[in-house]
């Protein structure tokens, strides 16, 4: 089945101003932003510096070899290569990218990247990276089980408030992953001004929120701009709260490759949506929603603190550079939890015997409701009162 980079084939010979801005555009800039900028796209500014796509394509290809982006471990390293048709199509080879922030806090741990793209109908689509193969970009992801706020979503937020509060440009937010989780929480608590402007706002398999989060009226505000659109076999997408109605696209992959934007499944300006997710992941949301809320933040949180400092351990910042050498890093990750406390080691049976009695739970009640559909026996029986 077709994906982004056939659409772009396809659907690139027509302009906005005869399709307008469509889901699957913005499936395309959401990906286009796990692209290294660095050096490339002007940062922030008041005055809005920018490159053109076509110079930011020969730049970026001038950088590095095509060799080099495709030895990287992840499967957003064929972003690059969509700049390459997008400059040879009337729908984006106008488009001007500015505004550049790639940010990696180990010390806050935060990972932080968002690029703006001036699109050629006169609207900026404001794109936040999704998590990265930083080890601390994946802790980022797993602090928002415990923290009300994490930087990287306060960032998203001030980083519309900074930069586009003067503008009178109409916006579109959006973002895959955690770049999804960004663009609604940004949406959801800039300026009010900024607000009036924001056209729609993207999720693409972003996963949710803490209640305390979806509870504010800033975020219930919100909810009518968001297009939430997830494969069959989400994950990430279910995470947490976010009281969205999830759209389900197709995927060419299964399990949790479907998480790979560039297999969702594309037919003329729109994606291919399926009936329902599948049951998998319905069962898996549910284990881990009474996983997550059967312990206490502070328990996540210990939790989380201990497994990332062991990953750390191994002197590793990259999930690349983790499982680089998968023996060593095995042997270090068993000694460092051989040297925990007592205490930690206890915190961790802990948890993970919770993460299994909820997951026999929830396939317990999962059988308890196909038990309650199946018809009594009686049920079953002719009626003796009926005469032949």
């Amino acid at each position: 089945m077709a994906n982004i980079s056939d659409y772009l084939d396809w659907r690139g010979d027509i302009p906005m101003s005869v399709d307008p801005f469509n889901e699957v555009d913005n499936l395309v800039l959401a990906e286009l932003a796990y692209t290294d900028f660095a050096d490339i796209v002007p940062p922030p500014s008041k005055e809005h510096q920018y490159v053109t796509l076509q110079d930011a394509c020969e730049m970026f290809f001038s950088m590095y070899s095509e060799e080099e982006i495709m030895e990287k471990n992840s499967t957003t390293k064929v972003a690059p290569f969509l700049m390459k048709k997008m400059i040879k199509s009337k729908r984006f080879e106008s488009m001007l990218l500015m505004d550049y922030v790639n940010e990696i806090d180990e010390e806050n741990q935060t990972q932080f990247s968002v690029i703006s793209f001036l699109l050629p109908d006169d609207t900026i689509f404001v794109s936040f990276r999704g998590t990265d193969n930083t080890i601390v970009g994946w802790k980022e992801d797993f602090n928002m089980s415990f923290l009300y706020q994490t930087q990287g979503q306060i960032r998203a937020a001030r980083y519309l408030d900074d930069w586009f509060g003067d503008t009178t440009k109409k916006l579109r937010l959006g973002g895959h992953s955690k770049g999804g989780n960004f663009a609604v929480y940004a949406a959801a608590f800039c300026h009010p001004r900024i607000q009036e402007r924001i056209v729609q706002v993207y999720s693409n398999d972003g996963p949710g929120f803490l209640k305390k989060i979806t509870e504010q009226p800033q975020y219930q505000k919100m909810l009518p701009k968001v297009i939430s659109t997830i494969p069959e076999s989400s994950i990430v997408g279910m995470l947490l709260e976010n009281e969205l109605d999830h759209r389900v696209v197709k995927s060419s992959q299964s399990g949790a490759m479907q998480h790979d934007a560039m297999s969702w499944e594309v037919l003329g300006n729109h994606f291919v949506f399926a009936e329902n997710l599948a049951e998998s992941s319905i069962m898996l949301d549910k284990t881990l929603k009474n996983w997550i809320y059967g312990l206490e933040p502070e328990e996540r949180e210990e939790f989380v603190n201990i497994l990332f400092d062991t990953l750390q351990s191994t002197g590793a910042t990259t999930l690349d550079e983790l499982v680089a050498n998968k023996m060593a890093m095995m042997n270090n990750i068993s000694k460092t939890l051989s040297e925990l406390s007592p205490e930690k080691q206890q915190v961790l049976r802990d948890v993970i015997k919770r993460f299994a009695y909820s997951s026999g739970e929830t396939i317990a009640d999962n059988v308890q409701e196909r038990l309650q559909k199946i018809p009594h026996p009686e049920k079953l029986l002719p009626n003796r009162n009926n005469k032949r």
